[in-house]
């Protein structure tokens, strides 16, 4: 049995998350009662098999509770980026269906702003730790109120759920990912979970993982699951620190843990006695992913933790997969790894296979199946015949089959592991009246791994200095996310444009890289 409330039976008193911080802790029994109260909650509000709920929160205890409430109601959840305003986050409650939103507290300054009236599918909003409202924005409900007065019991029609996570597109708007949802018994051991269990993860009821990044990704949603299927415990950094995240491995005894490379770099950068203090023996696996990794960078992470150290290519989209190992990398460095899940093929741009050693674009076939919710055009755009499905990546297979990346998706800015698309930014940014065209792309940044850009082109008439360019990330930042501003901002007489009208970015990019004397914007 693969199932929380299997454990919840045989170990009730048992860890299921703790809070790496605080020390927080929820049992197993405690995340049993507490996610069947929430699914009572969400049958009574009439939310039936492949609905929609959507959850706005930090990383923080009440989380998991919430994940698996419709995990074991037959729901859709869309976690959203716990860092987006609130027209942002409005757009994906609206997008995504969502007929119950979930927030916090400690989000209250974003979520209390939303306009109900952009999101007429939402019929309830329930608010953690406490309730905050401004004129004309959603009436949020207690959380822990609502919860209290139902029955702690299953339901009577229990089903599994499964995430529905967005992903940013070219385009500026997010889209969805839905795929089917699962259609095996609730507490049977599924096929992710199982390939967790039998890989050289080892996943299993003794281990303990740390989620250092915001939950809302779907990487830490998707290793956090499978640990609590098996029965281990889950622990969550509050928010990552290189110190915080190696003294939660040895105060906790952490087995499994997953990274960015961003990660890797600061601790990695730590002073020795810093570094070196902490008691690391009982970690056997450390995953990472989510951007690339240099080449240095790791080898300096294997000769630190030695030959524990997994790396592993794959999406959101669940289309398929690539794992390889410390032994393994060190014999193909820069490599991702062989396919794991699903076939790899490399094709040109006419969908025709290639052979090994030529660059082309990455596609699956054979590891799943999904589409972008609402977005039937995008869906096709990123597929070929026989079941091919892309990311959006560029590389080449060796010709022992492990995969090379060498671009990434079409102007996609890799931050720290987080995703970043510019068109967003420039659609935000040409609003100013200052601004006639503006050119947002990733420069290099030795830690972050690239850093936000914007190249613009002043409005006739604007003196373009540095008090402009301080203004111009200012207005970006009250407009979206900080996050994906423009840590500099350069100018340029003229951008260039082709004739068609379609901005010739990378030749705005390709002057950058290399490019290390930019003033940074705080």
């Amino acid at each position: 049995m693969a199932y929380p409330g299997t454990h919840a039976a045989t170990k009730p008193d048992y860890p299921a998350i703790i809070m790496a911080g605080s020390g927080e802790t929820l049992s197993y029994g405690e995340l049993e009662s507490r996610s069947n109260q929430l699914a009572h909650v969400l049958r009574a509000q009439g939310l039936t098999r492949g609905d929609h709920v959507a959850l706005f929160m930090e990383n923080q205890i009440r989380y998991m509770e919430i994940i698996w409430a419709c995990l074991r109601s037959g729901l859709y959840i869309t976690a959203i980026n716990s860092y987006l305003t609130a027209d942002e986050v409005a757009y994906i409650v609206d997008d995504c269906d969502a007929e119950v939103v979930i927030s916090s507290r400690n989000k209250a300054d974003q979520a209390a702003l939303i306009d109900p009236s952009t999101t007429p599918k939402v019929q309830r909003w329930l608010m953690t730790d406490g309730i905050a409202h401004e004129p004309g924005g959603p009436i949020w409900e207690s959380f822990e109120d609502t919860v209290a007065a139902q029955s702690t019991s299953r339901i009577d029609d229990e089903s599994p759920g499964l995430y529905m996570l967005y992903s940013s597109g070219t385009t500026g708007r997010p889209k969805g990912i839905k795929r089917d949802l699962p259609d095996h018994l609730i507490d049977e051991l599924d096929v992710r979970t199982r390939l967790f269990k039998e890989s050289a993860y080892a996943y299993g009821e003794d281990m303990v993982y740390l989620s250092p990044a915001p939950m809302y990704h779907a990487a830490p949603l998707a290793f956090s699951n499978p640990v609590q299927r098996l029965g281990g415990t889950l622990v969550i950094m509050e928010k990552f620190d290189p110190v915080g995240a190696l003294a939660a491995i040895e105060r906790y005894h952490v087995t499994h843990a997953q990274f960015v490379p961003t990660m890797f770099i600061r601790m990695l950068k730590l002073d020795d006695s810093a570094r070196l203090r902490h008691d690391l023996s009982s970690l056997t696996v450390a995953i990472h992913a989510a951007a690339p990794c240099p080449v240095e960078v790791k080898r300096s992470m294997i000769d630190w933790w030695g030959p524990i150290i997994f790396e592993y290519y794959a999406g959101t989209e669940g289309n398929g997969s690539t794992m390889i190992d410390s032994a393994d990398w060190l014999a193909h460095p820069g490599s991702v790894g062989q396919a794991r899940v699903g076939a790899i093929h490399i094709c040109d741009a006419d969908g025709k296979d290639l052979p090994a050693g030529e660059i082309g674009g990455v596609y699956f076939s054979g590891g799943g199946s999904y589409e972008y919710h609402k977005a039937p055009e995008k869906t096709a755009d990123a597929a070929l015949p026989g079941g091919r499905t892309t990311l959006g990546d560029i590389g080449y297979l060796d010709d022992d089959g492990y995969l090379f990346l060498t671009d990434r998706k079409a102007h996609m800015i890799i931050s720290g592991g987080v995703n970043i698309y510019p068109q967003e930014i420039e659609d935000a940014m040409i609003a100013h009246p200052a601004v006639a065209d503006v050119a947002v792309f990733g420069v290099p940044d030795a830690e972050m791994g690239e850093q936000v850009k914007a190249v613009v082109q002043p409005a006739l008439g604007v003196v373009a200095d540095d008090a402009l360019a301080r203004e111009l990330v200012a207005f970006a930042r009250d407009h979206i996310a900080h996050y994906k501003c423009p840590r500099s901002v350069d100018f340029d007489a003229e951008l260039p444009r082709l004739p068609t009208g379609k901005l010739y970015k990378r030749l705005l990019r390709d002057r950058y890289w290399g490019k290390t004397d930019s003033t940074i914007v705080s």
